[in-house]
């Protein structure tokens, strides 16, 4: 099971990612969403990019892994997906 211990002030989350950056996940912030991100392939040491957002900033899509697979999440999700310093 993923970490769903507090981050720290300079952890970032995938909502802080801009256009074509990229991180790696660390955790999963909110356990009620951890696994429903588990099974999307959001899982801890997962290298994730920023692809795109929506004109409005919410959806945004995200690259997973190698390039093979691509996800759409609101940004609140975003917000819970934990990247390493």
């Amino acid at each position: 099971m993923p970490s769903t211990s507090a981050p720290t002030s300079t952890a970032r989350s995938v909502k802080d990612l801009r256009l074509g950056e990229s991180g790696t996940i660390c955790c999963l912030n909110d356990p009620e969403m951890a696994l429903k991100l588990l099974e999307m392939g959001c899982i801890p040491g997962t290298e994730v990019r920023l692809n795109s957002k929506a004109p409005l900033g919410c959806p945004v899509t995200l690259v997973l892994g190698n390039g093979d697979y691509t996800l759409s999440l609101r940004m609140s999700e975003a917000a819970t997906i934990m990247l390493r310093d």
